[in-house]
């Protein structure tokens, strides 16, 4: 089977459209985490501002070491938040991205089936052993392909539970942190 000047360009544009599109979903992953930074900067700064004159307003060393040990948790608490979040955008993005990929590479996978079982129905007589190697190669391709798509979708999952697990235990162990009295 051959592919017309029409076909060829309906591919082109297809393809270009996916181009375009996964563009702008890695534009809408930026963005997200340009305004998550953004937001976490400001906070941050306000923070800062009333922590020095907290700091400024203290009156003996007790009293700055408690203020000290008070800011320690919540800090620990935030940027586990913080990373949370940007986890979420890049994983968030990442899943978009794959399900295209997926949906482009079925329907190229079909396209290629499609040409196949075209080129084995127009086999000369006495290629049918070539023609059960090309349909058990093409077979076992695609075996392989959902293999990997299934392995790369166990390491994600396993991935995500490890991260959860990970910013858990930082919190809490900053929860764990106890203020220390001066003498």
């Amino acid at each position: 089977m051959m592919l017309t000047a029409e076909q060829l360009l309906a591919t082109h544009k297809a393809n270009i459209e996916t181009l375009f599109t996964l563009g702008q979903k890695a534009f809408e992953g930026v963005e997200k985490l340009v305004e998550l930074n953004l937001q976490t900067a400001k906070t941050t700064l306000d923070e800062v501002a009333d922590h020095t004159r907290a700091v400024l307003s203290v009156k003996d060393a007790q009293e700055l070491v408690a203020l000290q040990t008070a800011l320690l948790q919540p800090n620990a608490e935030k940027v586990a938040a913080y990373s949370r979040h940007v986890y979420d955008i890049a994983a968030s993005t990442s899943s978009e991205v794959s399900k295209l990929a997926e949906s482009q590479a079925s329907e190229a996978q079909q396209k290629f089936l499609s040409v196949v079982d075209n080129a084995v129905k127009n086999a000369p007589a006495g290629t049918e052993n070539a023609v059960v190697l090309v349909k058990s190669a093409v077979a076992a391709a695609n075996n392989a392909f959902d293999s990997v798509q299934k392995a790369a979708k166990q390491a994600a999952d396993v991935a995500e539970a490890n991260f959860q697990a990970i910013t858990n235990t930082a919190v809490k162990a900053s929860q764990a942190v106890k203020p220390r009295k001066t003498a």
